[in-house]
């Protein structure tokens, strides 16, 4: 094994082995403490924990993934799709059941709706450090890709109706109030992973309809040293050829570009869409996919 194989290797369990820290801690101080479950394995832990204390919510966690994790061996393309899986799975586990004595019971604060949504945002940041270094911290999120990949169910559809049992059993166990929690939970930490895997909304798009194509991509390119591209369009209505410029610019350059548009061409059309992220000259270096060092 090469230098650069190896600190890359050990970088991505690095990665994953912080994930798995902010995401246990989520659990221990913020969900446990509050009754929220919020989904998946650890949800279902959560509640049987408060039925049955004596079980240990890592253990069962742990458990629960086994036999998801050798269906994903079997249908998901072996060891190495799911390795970084079963290593987040089980240092999540064995964090949950080792840091918890270490906190005691303590609660973050005491308005239950704060812990439903910090509970969400810490373990979004976690989910998100995971799943951006490969890994999944199992359950329901690798039971969807199982589905998907199977029978062609929507990631989203699959994560849907398994989170939804959950959240259900929470509602008998906790009282619906709790299961509203839970929902809480759950949608905060997927709009933090996806803030976390995306970035911010740091880029805007814009299409503009033209009948000066060429002295309007001028104008763009010399005063915001943005790139444009054209491509030829009909207007259906009537039946005039058109030219379709799109840009691409950071948000900062919005208001530079009407102002541009004003100028040469009045009578345009333009759109500003919202973008997360770009890659490419002017923006950010496209990332390496994990499991492209796999290969």
């Amino acid at each position: 094994m090469t230098t650069s194989r190896f600190v890359s290797i050990a970088y991505r369990l690095l990665r994953l082995a912080i994930g798995a820290v902010i995401s246990a801690i989520a659990v221990i101080v913020f969900e446990v403490p509050a009754q929220i479950a919020p989904g998946g394995i650890s949800g279902i832990a959560i509640i049987l924990n408060h039925l049955v204390p004596a079980l240990p919510i890592g253990l069962m966690i742990l458990i629960g993934n086994i036999p998801i994790q050798l269906i994903a061996f079997r249908f998901l393309g072996g060891w190495k799709v799911v390795a970084a899986t079963i290593f987040t799975v089980v240092l999540y586990s064995l964090l949950i059941d080792i840091m918890t004595p270490w906190f005691n019971g303590y609660m973050m604060s005491h308005d239950r709706l704060l812990n439903a949504i910090f509970g969400g945002i810490i373990g979004g940041i976690g989910g998100g450090i995971v799943l951006a270094a490969g890994g999944t911290l199992g359950g329901t999120s690798t039971l969807g890709r199982i589905l998907q990949k199977r029978y062609g169910t929507p990631l989203s559809s699959s994560t849907l109706y398994t989170d939804g049992f959950v959240v259900l059993g929470a509602g008998l166990v906790f009282g619906w109030e709790g299961a509203l929690y839970a929902m809480v939970t759950l949608y905060v930490a997927a709009a933090t992973t996806d803030y976390v895997l995306e970035g911010p909304s740091v880029i805007r798009t814009s299409v503009i309809i033209t009948d000066h194509p060429r002295e309007l991509a001028d104008a763009i390119t010399s005063r915001m040293g943005r790139g444009v591209t054209s491509w030829a369009g009909t207007g259906m209505y009537t039946n005039q050829p058109r030219t379709v410029l799109y840009v691409t610019m950071a948000r900062s350059q919005v208001n530079e570009l009407r102002r541009i548009v004003r100028h040469v061409d009045p009578a345009a059309f333009m759109v500003v869409g919202q973008g997360h992220v770009a890659y490419g000259h002017g923006f950010r270096e496209a990332p390496i996919n994990e499991t492209d060092d796999e290969d």
